[in-house]
């Protein structure tokens, strides 16, 4: 299960029960390669705000830049989920 507690890589931009929610997950390029280093999470996002009721209506990534000398770049997603 993934722990939506961690306020740097997942955030609500709003409730629940309503016609759409706005979420975001950052993405985290692996340290060596190329390819998300996390990509599990953003399925598991999207998996359970299916099980919810939810499809994903529109995705929209952003560069959010690197995070330290020898970190990889970060990529926010923010998807638009709409009640079935």
């Amino acid at each position: 299960m993934v722990d939506y507690t961690d306020k740097s890589t997942f955030s609500t931009a709003s409730g629940q029960d309503l016609p759409y929610v706005v979420l975001q997950v950052t993405l985290k390029e692996k340290f060596m390669g190329t390819g998300s280093g996390n990509l599990t999470e953003l399925e598991a996002v999207i998996n359970e705000q299916a099980r919810k009721g939810y499809r994903l209506h529109t995705i929209t990534t952003s560069n959010g830049g690197s995070k330290g000398m020898l970190g990889g770049d970060r990529i926010q997603a923010t998807m638009v989920f709409e009640r079935l």
